[in-house]
């Protein structure tokens, strides 16, 4: 049964993820750039967030490993899941999956997002591309 989420707002939020020592700064110059955002980092990894028109939390960025500065996509190709920025691209480690898998639950429970049930198992990615299906409809 889903944990039935308490809407809490934007400023709320904000406190509670810096009591949870969580690093706020301003978000840096992006593609999605969302006045007042906000970029939320802890373990290595980072996510933005902004008020939403209703002011609780809008996630303009899913949480990621931070590479360079530019927060990363996990894309899994079936034998190997991968941390991938504009400009580079490595395999992931056990170790940054468990990161990227802490932060976002807690990143969540702060945030007062619902938490689904294959998630909290385990890290999901952004992208799945298996090269056997590549070109096949």
């Amino acid at each position: 049964m889903a944990k039935k989420a308490t809407l809490r707002s934007f400023n709320d939020v904000l406190s509670n993820l810096g009591s949870q020592r969580f690093d706020v700064a301003p978000a840096h110059e992006g593609a999605k750039r969302t006045p007042n955002a906000f970029q939320v980092r802890k373990y290595g990894c980072a996510a933005e967030i902004a008020a939403a028109p209703d002011n609780t939390v809008l996630v303009l960025s899913r949480p990621g490993w931070l590479l360079n500065g530019e927060i990363s996509r996990l894309t899994d190709r079936g034998y190997q899941k991968f941390l991938k920025t504009s400009h580079i691209e490595i395999p992931a480690t056990a170790d940054h999956l468990r990161a990227i898998h802490e932060f976002s639950e807690e990143l969540k429970e702060a945030t007062g997002s619902t938490s689904l049930y294959n998630e909290a198992l385990g890290t999901t990615s952004d992208v799945y591309e298996y090269d056997r299906v590549k070109g096949r409809e």
